[in-house]
């Protein structure tokens, strides 16, 4: 009908190039007719087009294989290297700054309450001298050892209360993570540690030696350094701070003299029991948590040296720690990286601050582990940090903690 419409107006329709095909053709893409000629039928055709002989001949000498360089295997990466091409480093710089930081924090966090802060004081200050009156009254076996867990204690937390204002740990807060001018529990260069006697490097990691430092280094500081804190012509201090250096050792010398008098009134024993004692459990605690606050991750921490080391990136290496039922006791110290990078917030406000500032630090934040109301698991955590955390490199100014074979037992 078409054919006859388009003829009558003098229209011719195109031939059909592209017939159906013919009975017994495949109507694949490609159909072999012959053995030596290659037949190809298109569009379901019934008209093939045939190549010639010499056609497929040439074809069937012609290398048709594409130059594309391809690896023979294809790798493929394990979980363990996964996680390594992937791993988080501490002593890369932050991608934010203090100010950063410091905006995170609520501004009442920053304000200071002379009357909380001194409700605290006169706390502390009730409950030493209410324990001192209960052990001495009931006076037996079962009390003191109870008496001189808790005084110790609160020893230590009357310490929290006031250890900012003085010199030598001002310098450690504006040091921190600096293997050189950092002033608390900093690493020995190897070359230092090599030269200390064999016993001293031993007693310097086996406990309960670390726990008893702090009178010595208050004497006379760290190895590698001279001067002493009862001497105010030290190095540790500026000239400006003699008059103050003087002060702090007539007071320690008059707390002395003090003690001397109560044995003699009240006998020697009795002040061993009710203040002897109670102060070396103090000191164990300060160790314990100034040690802590700066080694014994489960991951090495860096320590730095000449233009790696900032502020920012030394407080980024301190470590925050959960004490359980002593968290309160002594006053929130365990939130240690907002307190050593911002010092001038107060005790009460260092968790707000440091819930609110977790989101800027991101992984640069180590979470610390959750204690039970007794902090023992601590006391693990110390053990294993002694036993491989010796000295750094002399050289180098981004380095970690190396151990002694000799002192770790392995």
């Amino acid at each position: 009908m078409a054919a006859w419409v388009l003829s009558e107006c003098g229209v011719r329709p195109i031939p059909t190039f592209f017939p159906k095909p013919r009975t017994g053709v495949s109507n694949s893409f490609f159909s072999n007719t012959k053995s030596d000629s290659i037949g190809v039928t298109l569009f379901n055709t019934t008209k093939s087009i045939t190549i010639s002989s010499s056609f497929s001949r040439m074809c069937k000498d012609k290398n048709w294989a594409l130059k594309v360089s391809a690896p023979v295997t294809i790798p493929f990466l394990d979980e363990d290297e996964r996680e390594i091409a992937t791993e988080f480093d501490p002593s890369a710089p932050p991608p934010f700054t203090l100010a950063d930081i410091r905006a995170s924090i609520p501004k009442h966090c920053w304000v200071k309450d002379p009357w909380r802060s001194m409700s605290y004081v006169l706390r502390d200050v009730a409950v030493v001298f209410g324990l001192a009156v209960v052990a001495a009254y009931f006076n037996n076996i079962v009390v003191w050892p109870l008496y001189w867990i808790a005084q110790s204690t609160m020893f230590w937390a009357l310490f929290v209360l006031g250890h900012d204002w003085r010199i030598s740990h001002r310098t450690h807060h504006q040091n921190h993570g600096h293997v050189e001018n950092d002033e608390s529990w900093h690493p020995l260069s190897e070359k230092i540690y090599r030269s200390l006697e064999d016993a001293t490097r031993k007693l310097r990691f086996t406990l309960p030696f670390p726990m008893l430092a702090y009178p010595f280094y208050l004497w006379n500081r760290s190895p590698g350094k001279k001067g002493s804190h009862f001497d105010p012509n030290s190095d540790l201090f500026l000239p400006n701070e003699k008059k103050d250096i003087i002060t702090s050792t007539v007071c320690w010398t008059a707390m002395a003299a003090l003690l001397v008098g109560l044995s003699f009134t009240m006998g020697p024993l009795q002040v061993l029991k009710l203040y002897g004692i109670p102060y070396w459990g103090f000191v164990m605690w300060l160790d314990l948590v100034t040690y802590l606050h700066h080694h014994g991750h489960e991951d090495k921490l860096p320590w730095y040296r000449g233009k790696e080391w900032s502020y920012l990136r030394g407080g980024l290496t301190t470590l925050d720690r959960d004490y359980g039922w002593i968290n309160n006791i002594h006053h929130d110290i365990g939130t240690h990286v907002i307190h050593h990078l911002f010092p001038q917030i107060p005790h009460y406000n260092l968790i707000e601050a440091t819930e609110a500032a977790k989101p800027v630090f991101g992984k640069y934040y180590r979470e610390p582990k959750k204690s039970w109301p007794l902090p023992f698991h601590l006391l693990g955590v110390l053990v294993s940090s002694l036993k491989k955390d010796h000295y750094v490199s002399d050289e180098g100014e981004i380095v970690y903690y190396q151990t002694d074979a000799k002192i770790s037992g392995n």
